[in-house]
């Protein structure tokens, strides 16, 4: 450690800390532009400049490491300040600077009201400019469908160009020109196409990058926020909604060092618009092969009469990607009430089962240690489209030293080296004997990372069991350490296979519940993803008019993530509350309270009638439910016997859960955004005469 003194304040810092960390580790403010904490340093925008006494010129405190300060020479602690008269006349001066060319836009300007311009010209600059000449005038870029440009405010921070360079993975921005007439640019005036891009204009300083969907929707101060989180993959990013009134207005991102740090997905900022579109307000029936609108209590009626006359062993009920786990208790107590068996949480066909333990279907090493971890094995996922955070998470790991990365399924960019092992199972079972595994085998902590698509075949037990031996084998799994690590694409699979949403005794899964002539009445919870074959009364529960909709014979409108206080468990087991941020449309309720009023009507009375009770009963069932934020770890041991398990294999290649990004879910699927997007990703957009 080393002794400091920061404007009158002794303190002790590592030497390897920054003078602007050191700073303000002693309590002071230090104004920065360029400078990020999760970004290289560029040291351009000299507003950090503070006094070291002795040396007769400020210092950019961002670019200057403690380390590097020449000692005293009586051994005396470095006297830093940061409120000295050279300090101040110095900002001012570099302020001064930043605005001869920065338009007068503010009134105008997005960034307005959370502008760190705006912000620090109030503290630290001069109420007048000796400067007359003419403003430059940058043109402005086209970026894509979510990043407006306004280039004359720029000032050159070079934040976007370090975060696509070092973050994103994806080096699209840079810079053009020299001085005056440096520009930021895209080069070839293309579209980004990194799954990340946004997170450019929460970095941006300025108004120069903004939200294109959301130009001229709201200032700041009209906006209500509340935290919450993300449900778009399974990592739970933490976010926080914006609402006026009972509309979303916009979804930005918070920190969590835990899971996404600072950053959110494209699909998870932008989605806002699919909450609006198509949205289910009041429930239907289906008449002369026509949804018809209906009241609550008819719809109520089609359904009890149709139970009335069913066979337990003919009904069953699915679990969608974005069910929270109140309502998925709440349904798998009113079938078990009902006498059915025949449930499922994995309408993609998954064979993972709550049998085999948790430590068989969780992200075991946890997110954060991917950080920690020295070598990776990645089978049948693409985390790139997958998890897109957490492929950046792999990125930052990738940057910061040696990591070996070995990939087996389909070829990716995944904006990092690896070395590809082949496509199929057959690679996995050889794993041992390749080349690659003696990378991991000297490793300390071994990561293998498993996509959820790997157990959704007709072999998926065996490969589960397969990825199983493969972690033991190379030393994924050991005293302190547990690398077997699933990653799984649907937010609310996790919690589902918790409560054991899945097929009881005799009961079917969701591929036997889909084909003809197994069913006669089928619960769709939010699930989209899946046909159901004609003959079946389908009872659809969820928010928007997609397939599952289309299907059903009764419609039940829902909730929507934004609109109700909701537990999700993600792909880790880390256990997380959503807040309620606005309210459903129209006569739209939330799915617990629709269930618990279905179990009035069938005769089946569910034991709670507000959510606090209904929580009450899943803690008492669940007790791990009610440690909010934290994980809930699963026992190494069931590694062991689910690696001895066995099983035959297929020849077929590994596939990614995802094949479009913007795509997954029925929310993604209803937003103009997202189609723009998912156009521009694979070459089907142009750019209009308006850009």
């Amino acid at each position: 450690m080393t002794k400091l003194i920061v404007d009158g304040r002794e303190i002790d810092v590592p030497p390897e800390y920054t003078l602007l960390q050191a700073c303000e580790a002693a309590g002071a403010e230090i104004p920065r532009f360029c400078f990020h904490e999760r970004l290289s340093i560029a040291g351009n925008c000299r507003m950090c400049l503070i006094e070291v006494v002795g040396v007769p010129k400020p210092q950019a405190s961002c670019a200057m490491a403690v380390r590097d300060l020449m000692p005293n020479k009586d051994g005396s602690p470095k006297v830093l300040s940061t409120r000295s008269p050279m300090v101040r006349k110095a900002r001012e001066g570099v302020m001064e600077f930043l605005l001869i060319n920065h338009p007068l836009d503010c009134p105008i300007c997005d960034q307005g009201g959370e502008c760190d311009l705006q912000d620090q010209s109030m503290a630290y600059g001069i109420d007048a400019s000796r400067f007359r000449e003419n403003k430059r005038a940058v043109e402005d870029k086209y970026l894509g469908a979510l990043v407006k440009t306004s280039m004359n405010r720029c000032i050159q921070c070079t934040r976007c160009v370090r975060f696509a360079t070092e973050v994103a993975g994806v080096p699209e921005l840079g810079a053009i020109g020299r001085g005056e007439d440096m520009e930021i640019t895209t080069y070839l005036e293309q579209a980004m196409t990194s799954e990340l891009q946004s997170n450019v204009v929460d970095i941006c300083p300025v108004g120069a990058l903004t939200s294109k969907p959301y130009a001229f929707a709201a200032r700041p101060w009209e906006l209500n926020k509340t935290e919450s989180i993300d449900v778009m993959d399974a990592l739970g990013c933490a976010i926080r909604i914006d609402t006026r009134g009972r509309e979303v207005m916009r979804i930005l991102p918070r920190a969590n060092d835990d899971i996404n740090e600072e950053w959110i997905s494209d699909k998870t900022r932008h989605v806002v618009d699919g909450l609006r579109t198509q949205r289910l307000d009041q429930p239907y029936i289906r008449e002369n092969g026509r949804l018809r609108a209906a009241t609550w209590t008819e719809a109520f009626k089609a359904i009890a009469a149709k139970i009335s006359r069913g066979n337990p062993k003919r009904i069953g009920a699915l679990i969608g990607d974005l069910a929270a786990v109140e309502e998925t208790f709440a349904l798998k107590e009113l079938m078990t009430r009902l006498g059915v068996a025949n449930l499922d949480c994995r309408p993609d066909g998954s064979m993972l089962d709550p049998k085999w333990g948790r430590a068989a279907y969780t992200f075991n090493a946890s997110i954060a240690g991917i950080d920690a971890a020295d070598a990776l094995l990645i089978v049948g996922s693409n985390p790139r489209k997958e998890a897109a955070i957490l492929n950046a998470r792999i990125r930052k790991r990738w940057r910061a030293g040696p990591f070996p990365i070995g990939l087996i399924g389909p070829k990716a960019d995944l904006t990092y080296t690896y070395d590809y092992l082949g496509a199929g199972p057959e690679t996995l079972a050889d794993i041992s004997r390749h080349s690659f595994a003696d990378a991991l085998r000297k490793a300390e902590r071994p990561l293998v990372l498993v996509g959820v698509a790997s157990f959704a075949r007709g072999d998926g037990a065996a490969i589960a069991s397969l990825a199983a031996r493969a972690a033991v084998d190379l030393g994924a799994v050991k005293d302190g350490w547990n690398g077997f690590s699933v990653l799984h694409s649907a937010a609310s699979r996790v919690g589902a296979l918790d409560l054991g949403f899945v097929p009881g005794e005799g009961g079917l899964n969701s591929r036997q519940m889909a084909a003809p002539g197994t069913l006669d009445v089928l619960f769709l919870l939010g699930v989209d993803e899946i046909d159901i074959a004609p003959g079946a009364f389908v009872v659809y529960i969820g928010t928007q008019g997609d397939c599952g909709a289309m299907r059903a014979d009764v419609v039940l409108p829902g909730a929507a993530y934004p609109e109700k206080s909701a537990t999700y468990v993600n792909t880790e087991g880390r256990v997380q509350m959503a807040t309620r941020a606005s309210f459903p449309p129209g006569d739209a309720r939330e799915d617990w309270a629709i269930l618990r009023a279905l179990s009035d009507v069938l005769g089946k009375k569910l034991p709670y009638d507000s959510l606090f009770a209904l929580r009450q009963a899943i803690y008492a069932a669940y007790p791990h439910m009610q440690r909010i934020g934290q994980i809930a770890p699963g026992n190494a041991a069931d590694l062991q016997k689910l690696a001895s398990l066995g099983g035959a294999i297929d020849k077929a290649p590994f596939r990614s859960s995802v094949s479009d990004f913007y795509f997954t879910n029925a929310i993604a699927r209803c937003s103009a955004i997202m189609a723009e997007c998912s156009a521009i990703a694979h070459g089907r957009a142009t750019m209009t005469a308006a850009e």
